[in-house]
């Protein structure tokens, strides 16, 4: 690590260091030997990278095999051809971290170029890694460090429109999470992407080198490998061992006199293709031209570790001392800390240093600092280390980091030296101050662990030595939400559970309270809500509503979420307008707002209706007043999910646009509430029938979400199910179960996995999953059935039907009757089911389609298809689902062809066929095929009698669309409701072969249907 006594921090050592060109600081004086094919993919990347077109290469291979020569080959050729290169090193500090270590001097870098520093400006959250991390100042809210991230992609990109650039980061395998997180960022979403059309190339390359023999089962970088390696622009390059005859001359190459073909071979056999190990056991030879049977010859050394230390102990008894204090210091030590670790006068430190350069065991820094050549040989100079050695090296280092004007990144060294030297009661406050630090620059993974050592420590340490600002429970409490903020939920209930446990009975009533509603509002995010529900409301009976106060307010607040997950309607509106009025008097706005939106799901004029939406959109600004973002966004979010359920899904589309551009801006992609908008912006693209759009959407975010994050662009499994491919859909549906419980996963995996049953006519399998995951469904909904049962019985039933009827062909009227029963048994919960509604309103168009398509599944399961039930069912999805449309339209086809009306079953089945194809819905259109041929359906009728179908009031409809009106502003023309408006479309749609409402216009144009507008003179 750098460590420099004259250095504010690692970033001003970086800045000192670097120049233009920061590639890898090792010098080689021997030729690049066996490494030309390896080279010349890396040196293409970069003339790629050079061209506009951004990469990425892992290069993975075992310690000592090559990958930072290779690297360094690939950096000067980079630097050679006009790149500007930028170099991180990832340090191993055992079990604590250095948030962003290898991100940090890349940047810090970068300021130091005066081409590159300009571009600096336009990015103010990066300051807190290169210049403003050292200062003290409030925490960042939980979207900083997004923000840190979006800030890091678009300055790299800005970076690289000024120079192509090379980003090298070394040992990636010792990085800290936050490192971690931000390289996936990066790599996944932004400097890799190729710019907008018409836009400059992005002329970038990033190699990052990783051991691939420390990678154990559970490594934390494997995950992380596994969900690169899958990205488009990133490859992965594997450092073999050398072939023998490369291993020759690099041995050969290494000596300036001869060397005997015995001792050749010997090295090179016990080598076996490492470059380090066979470069030490030559090195640990006497000398030039050294005699097989040499006392030091290969075959009477040991393993590597003994080669090494033979090494070092060929040096003088002070260089030894000196290599031994540094690699307690770790890979890489300043100067003047080393000068202060060995206690030496200046003129013996330097011939000591001098020395150990000279054998190649240490290698200078421009920045003053000295590394080890090869991590291998720090790792065995300090495994030789005496225990009272290692332990004493530690303190010194530990009370020389807590000195007077050290950075606060040491805190997280001192931390780490002082646990060594078991030190404790300064172990435990260095990881408070590194916890604050890691909370400063953004890095909740690295708070959280420097928080649970600090947790661990205060069970240890004697309590006269304890912080006095903060109390177990206050700390623990803080813990939880650090790992909120790094996307461990689950983590976070554990953490709250455990603060509630510190803080007892003797706690002021304000920290318990806080303490149970933060544990409520964790539980709502893994959808255990009898339990939130349990601890909202113990908050509220903790501390009064009088006098007011902010804590009571947002405990309400919380209870009221959780209340109404629970069914208690009637206890969260009361809760809800008695702290409405509270937040008022306080001018708390963020909290009205947030109250305001959850009134609004209580009251009768809920998100569906104007008047709702119209107070949603009074809490949106009130939340926007007050800065407060994640309410705002819940703002958003109902906005548009009122649009959707009231079936107005033109009118959803901007809300959702403009939700998602707020947390881009604001770094909160991942947040609660941004996920949701991004379901339901991937929801509306498969409704809609943007089913390309869809698919793309989802493959672009798949490496951007966190595990928790999955159900957001799982709409996409429904298309991959409506084109056939099962391989894809199954398995994701699947996937989106294999972690903790979350609800909108499972309710995405049951839709899937249902309707996948339905579709293989497995229909006792299709019941079993459907009830198994109503089931389920029902139990975190605190007993309340939630709406998509509807949508669920509709998809089995359609399964019991075909059972029914297949029975019923083949004489069997047992088996007939069994199906039929089902069928009435599973349309009974449907309608059930859309009675009630889960939070007592009455079912949206969606709801009321899947309910008629219920009905008419259930008629065809007792006596075969009705034409009056599929009519009804074509009807209600007319709202604007063209799929579901289509799927009701084959029903339809087939119920009209059965009472002999062949004419009207022709233009609905091609009608649906037309949407089949649009969509790419394989299976319904062979589905649709088999029909048209088995039923002998004369062709398609001509485009001219779809069109001379449209009824007069079809006809209103097209000439107000072709004016570019939405099905709102239709209905308020016609006097007729949006929904009627929305009906009338999806027909005219579907008559005139049309995939959505603008090439509707445009046919309707070429066949004269309407007449373009035109301008009255003089305008």
């Amino acid at each position: 690590m750098v460590i420099d006594d004259n250095a504010a921090d690692v970033r001003a050592t970086a800045r000192d260091a670097a120049g233009p060109t920061a590639g890898p600081s090792q010098t080689f004086d021997t030729p690049f030997i066996g490494r030309a094919d390896e080279l010349a993919r890396l040196t293409g990347v970069l003339e790629r990278a050079a061209a506009g077109d951004p990469r990425a290469v892992l290069v993975a291979g075992d310690a000592g095999v090559g990958k930072t020569r290779a690297l360094t080959e690939a950096a000067a050729h980079a630097a050679a051809t006009g790149l500007t290169v930028l170099t991180g090193h990832c340090v191993d500090l055992g079990d604590v971290g250095l948030p962003y270590l290898p991100f940090t001097e890349i940047l810090g870098a970068a300021a130091a170029d005066d081409r590159l520093a300009p571009a600096f400006a336009a990015y103010p959250a990066v300051d807190r890694l290169i210049g403003g991390a050292s200062g003290a100042g409030p925490a960042p809210d939980p979207g900083s460090r997004l923000q840190l991230f979006e800030g890091v992609a678009g300055l790299l990109a800005d970076l690289a429109d000024v120079t192509p650039l090379l980003l090298v980061v070394e040992d990636l395998h010792w990085a800290d999470q936050s490192s971690r997180d931000l390289l996936r960022f990066l790599l996944s979403r932004g400097v890799l992407q190729r710019p907008a059309p018409g836009g400059p190339p992005r002329r970038l390359a990033v190699f990052a080198s990783y051991r691939a023999d420390d990678l154990h089962r559970r490594h934390p970088l494997r995950p992380l490998l596994a969900e690169l390696i899958r990205l488009p622009a990133v490859d992965r390059l594997d450092l073999r061992p050398m072939a023998d005859a490369d291993m020759a001359r690099l041995v050969r190459a290494r000596r300036t006199g001869p060397v005997p073909d015995s001792t050749v071979r010997r090295i090179v056999d016990r080598a076996e293709g490492n470059a380090f190990y066979a470069e030490e056991l030559l090195a640990a030879l006497p000398g030039d031209g050294a005699a097989a049977d040499s006392p030091a010859a290969p075959d009477d050394l040991g393993g590597l570790a003994d080669v090494l230390l033979i090494r070092v102990e060929q040096l003088t008894e002070t260089a030894q001392q000196v290599l031994r204090t540094a690699a307690v210091a770790g890979r890489r030590v300043g100067h003047e800390l080393l000068r202060s670790a060995v206690q030496l006068p200046e003129e013996e430190l330097e011939s000591a240093l001098r020395e150990a350069v000279g054998r190649l065991l240490l290698v200078p820094g421009d920045d003053a600092t000295y590394s080890f050549r090869h991590a291998l040989t720090r790792e065995a100079v300090y495994a030789d280390l005496l225990p009272g050695e290692r332990v004493r090296l530690h303190g010194r280092f530990a009370a020389l980091l807590g000195g007077e004007g050290r950075s606060p990144q040491s805190a997280a060294e001192r931390a780490h030296h002082s646990r060594e030297s078991h030190d404790l009661p300064d172990a435990l406050a260095a990881s408070l101050e590194a916890a604050d630090h890691a909370q400063r620059v953004g890095a909740p993974a690295e708070e959280l662990r420097h928080l649970e050592t600090v947790l661990e420590l205060l069970a240890v340490v004697d309590p006269s030595a304890h912080p006095e600002a903060d109390d177990t429970a206050t700390l623990t409490l803080r813990a939880s939400a650090a790992a909120a903020r790094a996307g461990d939920p689950h983590r976070a209930v554990q953490l709250t559970r455990a603060a509630l446990a510190r803080a007892g009975s003797d706690a002021d009533s304000e920290l318990a309270a806080r303490v149970r509603y933060t544990l409520a509002d964790n539980l709502i995010r893994i959808d255990h809500m009898d339990a939130a529900f349990t601890y909202s409301s113990e908050a509220l009976a903790l501390i009064p509503a009088e006098p007011p106060s902010g804590t009571w307010v947002w405990a309400a607040a919380t209870h009221v979420l959780a209340a109404r997950y629970v069914g208690r309607n009637e206890d969260a509106e009361r809760v809800a307008r008695q702290a409405l009025a509270v937040a008022e008097r306080l001018q708390l706005t963020d909290a009205q707002a947030d109250l305001t939106i959850s009134l609004v799901g209580l009251e009768t004029h809920n998100r569906r209706t104007p008047q709702g939406r119209d107070r949603l959109v009074a809490a949106r600004g009130l939340a926007d007043a007050a800065g407060n973002l994640a309410v705002e966004m819940r703002a958003l979010y109902n906005l548009a999910i009122g649009c959707y359920e009231s079936g107005d899904l033109d009118a959803c589309l901007p809300w959702l646009a403009e939700g998602l551009a707020i947390a881009r801006r604001a770094g909160l992609l991942t947040s609660p509430y941004a996920l949701e908008l991004r379901y339901l912006q991937s929801l509306l693209l498969y409704t809609l029938g943007r089913w390309d759009e869809c698919a793309r959407a989802a493959a672009a975010d798949t490496e951007l979400l966190p595990p928790a994050g999955g159900f957001a662009i799982a709409p996409a499994l429904y298309v991959a199910l409506a084109r056939g491919e099962y391989d894809t859909a199954v398995p994701g549906a699947r996937g989106l179960l294999d972690h903790h419980f979350d609800w909108m996963a499972a309710l995405v995996a049951a839709i899937v996995l249902t309707d996948a049953a339905a579709l293989r006519g497995d229909a006792e399998g299709c019941v079993r999953q459907m009830r198994a995951s109503v089931e389920s469904l029902t139990d975190v909904s605190g007993g309340t059935r939630p709406d998509a049962v509807v949508r669920l019985a509709a998809l089995a039933l359609a399964a019991v039907a075909d059972a029914a009827e297949a029975a019923r062909l083949s004489g069997d009227t047992a088996g007939a009757d069994r199906w039929a029963a089902t069928a009435t048994e599973l349309v009974e919960l449907a309608r059930d089911t859309a009675a009630h509604g889960e939070d007592g309103t009455e079912q949206g168009p969606e709801g009321l389609a899947w309910l008629a398509r219920a009905e008419a599944e259930l008629v065809r399961a007792q006596s075969g298809p009705d034409v009056t039930a599929w009519e009804r069912a074509v009807t209600a999805f007319g709202y604007g689902e063209p799929y579901e449309l289509a799927r009701c339209r084959r029903r339809l086809a087939e119920a009209l062809l059965t009472d002999d009306r062949r004419e009207e079953a022709a233009e609905q089945a091609y009608a649906a066929r037309e949407a089949a194809v649009r969509l790419g819905a394989e299976p319904l259109r062979e589905a649709l095929d088999t029909l048209i041929r088995r039923g002998r359906l004369s062709d398609a009728p001509a485009a001219g009698d779809r069109i001379a179908a449209l009824t007069a009031r079809e006809s209103d409809v097209l000439r107000l669309l072709g004016r570019g009106r939405t099905n709102r502003q239709i209905g308020e023309e016609l006097f007729i409701s949006g929904k009627t408006a929305s009906v009338h479309v999806s027909n005219i749609l579907a008559k005139l072969g049309a995939a959505s409402r603008t090439e509707a216009v445009g046919i309707a144009y070429r066949e004269g249907l309407i007449e373009p507008e035109t301008s009255p003179s003089g305008s």
